[in-house]
């Protein structure tokens, strides 16, 4: 089959097959990719906020989009990865980019990477490359950039971001980044630049990060120092105090709960400060108001479905449901990959699951349930059932569950995705 000729899906069956390694860290290909599509040559938009970080990726880029939307700005973001379709990663004022323009942006990467000498990529950087082209292509007032994996040799990093987001750091990919903090901490702060501004979204951090700012003379706003959250007086809201690049404090009050954590609606406030923007504080409160991050705290009837899948994020999960108590029994569907923290996912929920159905998750990094049940139980839980996959402990569930009861479906996006598909299927 031609490339011109070729459907997304064909495409992207094309790309995982053309690459044999999933991850292949470093920038040297692709940025000789980007250079041969003019993608060095001028910026992509207008400003550019590139968002890094374990935890918290996603809901930041969503929270400083939807933000940016309401001051009237046009505005790109690129997320990864995907919970149902390919399409979500690249979202144009708020839109999903269609099937054409993803595959316009695959053909001019294939072009580009076999012009002169052939240039392997990821599927992965393909994608991402893809991406960059269409948001050039658009030039819009703000992109949004997020991460996929590490930070300095992460294909988005090709691109000189006008501020720089790092939202927490933990134990995560150890294959790829190791399992020392400092270490993480270094390579995700890779995606600052000289002399732009570093919002640090965490008062957790480890010390390289601060290291890499100064090395790097950029000005940091910090959480905790140079701005922050409070409960507000509105029930269920908060009010957000900044810091402007000249020192002014900056204060917007009564703005809704998100629904998500607001660590990262505080940095994503903080971070378009850092970016030039000016903030209204009645646009600011109709933005939290109107945002939504599919597959974090995503409630669906009596089910909540969070792609959290580290011990970091299932504690922020466990505050969650721990401050909305249910008069009937938590369940908590779990599946995980076999190189996740099980452990720490499972000690970190314990606190707040009467009962766990186990799931296997297919492909070559599969965890088997009995695998998890046995850990759970280590933990002192009660496995209700061990599922053959995500839909088959959805569908046990789905028997037995009481009006008051309630479902945490977390552990890794798989799980998130299959349970997504089914309530969708089931909703038919």
């Amino acid at each position: 089959m031609s490339s011109t000729t070729r459907t997304l899906d064909a495409w992207l069956e094309y790309l995982e097959r053309v690459h044999p390694v999933g991850i292949d860290l470093g920038l040297d290909r692709v940025a000789e990719v980007a250079r041969r599509m003019g993608l060095l040559d001028e910026p992509l938009a207008s400003r550019i906020i590139t968002v890094a970080g374990t935890n918290g990726k996603g809901s930041t880029v969503a929270m400083i989009e939807t933000v940016a939307r309401a001051h009237g700005l046009s505005v790109a973001a690129y997320t990864s990865p995907h919970l149902l379709r390919y399409n979500e990663r690249l979202r144009f004022d708020g839109s999903e980019a269609d099937d054409a323009a993803l595959i316009a942006g695959f053909e001019a990467v294939e072009a580009a990477r076999l012009a002169d000498d052939p240039v392997s990529l990821t599927y992965f950087e393909a994608g991402t490359l893809a991406a960059l082209w269409l948001i050039a292509r658009r030039r819009p007032d703000l992109a949004v950039l997020e991460v996929g994996l590490g930070g300095r040799l992460d294909a988005v990093n090709v691109i000189d971001a006008d501020v720089a987001v790092i939202t927490t750091i933990a134990l995560d990919h150890a294959a790829f980044l190791g399992n020392e903090l400092e270490g993480i901490g270094r390579e995700k702060a890779g995606i600052m630049r000289a002399g732009c501004p570093a919002v640090l979204g965490s008062g957790e951090l480890p010390a390289s990060v601060r290291q890499s700012a100064q090395e790097r003379e950029a000005p940091v706003s910090a959480l905790g120092q140079d701005f922050e959250w409070r409960v507000g007086t509105a029930q269920g809201g908060f009010s957000w105090q900044g810091t402007a690049s000249d020192g002014t404090i900056l204060s917007l009050d009564d703005l809704p709960d998100p629904g998500l954590p607001l660590d990262n609606a505080a940095t994503a406030l903080q971070a378009l400060v850092a970016a030039g923007i000016a903030l209204d504080e009645q646009r600011c409160r109709e933005a939290m108001r109107d945002v939504r991050v599919p597959g974090r705290m995503q409630w669906l009837g009596q089910w909540c479905l969070d792609v959290g899948h580290n011990p970091h994020a299932a504690g922020y999960l466990a505050g969650r449901l721990a401050a909305q108590p249910c008069r009937g029994r938590t369940w908590v569907l779990l599946g995980m990959l076999g190189d996740k923290d099980a452990d720490g996912v499972i000690e970190a929920l314990g606190s707040v699951a009467d009962e766990w159905v186990a799931a296997t998750l297919g492909g070559e990094r599969a965890r088997e349930a009995s695998e998890l049940a046995s850990r759970i139980e280590a933990h002192g839980g009660k496995v209700a059932y061990q599922a053959a996959s995500p839909e088959a402990g959805a569908e046990w569930l789905a028997e037995r569950l009481a009006a008051d009861d309630r479902v945490l479906v977390c552990g890794s996006f798989f799980m998130v995705a299959a349970i997504l598909s089914w309530k969708q299927a089931h909703a038919a």
